[in-house]
């Protein structure tokens, strides 16, 4: 049995009582189903700035009301300490995913994205110091990795930041080895490598590649690469990175032996091989998007050329594999957004 499969046993044996924030966005929202469908109890903050209520509602009507009464949602920002305290009062494990994404946006507005990444984390870090929280696992991301050009990225390997975002995925890196050594407070970090799915909003300026593309070859729209289309990423569905979150939150202390952990597939994707891939998947429910065009237009500053990662210190660490690839993950992904999106209007308009 593999080692998700076993801890998926245990917790269901063993139910614990967690706090996810940032749980109405995409990443946050799968890891309250997935808690909810372990049988454990959640407590999730929002701010609702990037999160949304219909991924709650979505949640909901997936896993049934019995499980959604094991929910319990606090409303509020992690700029605020009461609200961290409130929230990390009564659980055992942080899962942090609440955070100001994209870099371009972080680069439009420096000052949001340092408020919300470094002081609400740092509000975090304390408020389940100060609880006595077993243990915290945060998102952090590969763009801390910045300037530095290895084909292929390993946890110890870091350039210099490119943008606003990487300083402030770097800070938090930082200050939880900070929290670790000087107050022995358990932190993990997972470096998550270009995550898509199922509720990753298509919509507005910072928007994704994949939702993106996917909405407007749903809608028989041309779509837009910035750069060289041939640039490339390890692109990670959704259920890997929930699956590493768990496996991180429940490791014998002894095996986390590093502070951080990339979270990927392992595995180079071109910006035209996606756009082929998700263009045959669309085309099944949108027949004039196998015409659609990838338009170049410039490169955005912070972008990156390639973007590959090493993810065998997860494997040893954490048993972690990445059980869905690329091609798995479009499977399951251009269905759910096909669901929701009706010819000539815009997806969640």
């Amino acid at each position: 049995m593999a080692l998700y499969a076993e801890l998926a046993e245990r917790l269901q044996n063993g139910p614990r009582r967690w706090l996810v924030t940032g749980v109405a966005g995409f990443i946050g929202s799968h890891l309250l189903e997935n808690l909810l469908r372990l049988g454990q109890s959640v407590i999730g903050v929002d701010n609702f700035v990037t999160g949304h209520v219909r991924n709650l509602e979505d949640v909901t009507s997936r896993v049934g009301p019995a499980a959604a009464a094991r929910f319990e949602l606090v409303e509020g920002d992690i700029r605020d300490l009461a609200v961290c305290r409130q929230a990390a009062s009564s659980v055992d494990i942080v899962l942090h995913q609440a955070a100001l994404g994209s870099v371009p946006r972080s680069i439009d507005e420096p000052l949001e994205s340092h408020a919300c990444n470094v002081t609400g984390f740092m509000n975090m870090l304390v408020a389940a110091r100060d609880a006595g929280v077993e243990r915290l696992v945060y998102a952090s991301s590969s763009s801390v990795y910045g300037s530095d050009d290895s084909p292929v990225k390993t946890e110890p390997a870091l350039g210099v930041p490119l943008s606003p975002y990487a300083v402030t995925k770097l800070s938090n890196e930082l200050y939880a080895r900070v929290f670790r050594d000087v107050y022995a407070f358990e932190t993990v970090g997972l470096r998550y490598f270009n995550v898509f799915g199922p509720r990753q909003d298509p919509n507005g300026p910072y928007a994704a590649v994949i939702p993106r593309w996917t909405e407007r070859l749903l809608l028989g729209q041309d779509c837009v690469v910035y750069g060289d289309p041939n640039k490339s990423r390890d692109f990670c569905y959704v259920q890997n990175v929930v699956e590493c979150n768990l496996l991180a939150a429940c490791a014998p202390a002894r095996e986390l032996t590093d502070p951080v952990y990339n979270v990927a597939c392992g595995r180079r994707t071109t910006l035209l091989e996606l756009f082929t891939a998700i263009k045959q998947r669309a085309a099944v429910y949108r027949p004039d998007a196998a015409k659609a065009a990838l338009r170049e237009e410039p490169a955005r500053a912070g972008d990156i050329a390639h973007s590959l990662a090493d993810i065998e210190r997860a494997k040893k660490s954490l048993g972690y594999r990445a059980a869905y690839d690329v091609s798995r993950g479009l499977e399951l992904s251009v269905p759910w957004y096909a669901g929701r999106c009706e010819p000539e209007a815009q997806l969640f308009a």
